[in-house]
């Protein structure tokens, strides 16, 4: 079970004590245009042989530009036994939410 997780829960999750890891899915042009620090860039097609990069003792946060890229990477790294969840919305709910300075594309 994915859990889809709001901008607001997300910044505060990186705000806490143990932090998620932040996977970022988006191709490399649309970080160039927008992106938040910290994340690990992985475009959606090279996650699966990638897998060995992501630690599985962390939870990870997956976003795109809009959520359903990353949604679909979640369900993949839940079934193979990561701990999953969502940004719901992507980075543009976070530069609509969090951080309006952020390109929109």
């Amino acid at each position: 079970m994915v859990t889809e997780i709001s901008p607001a829960d997300l910044k505060a999750r990186l705000a806490g004590g143990t932090p998620p890891l932040v996977l970022d899915v988006r191709e490399g042009w649309e970080l160039d245009i927008a992106r938040l620090q910290g994340t690990v860039d992985i475009p959606m097609a090279q996650v699966p042989e990638r897998l060995g990069e992501l630690p599985k003792e962390r939870e990870i946060v997956v976003m795109c530009r809009s959520g359903g890229r990353s949604l679909k990477v979640a369900h993949f790294l839940d079934a193979s036994g990561y701990r999953a969840a969502n940004l719901t919305g992507g980075i543009l709910a976070w530069a609509r939410d969090i951080d309006p300075r952020l390109a929109s594309y």
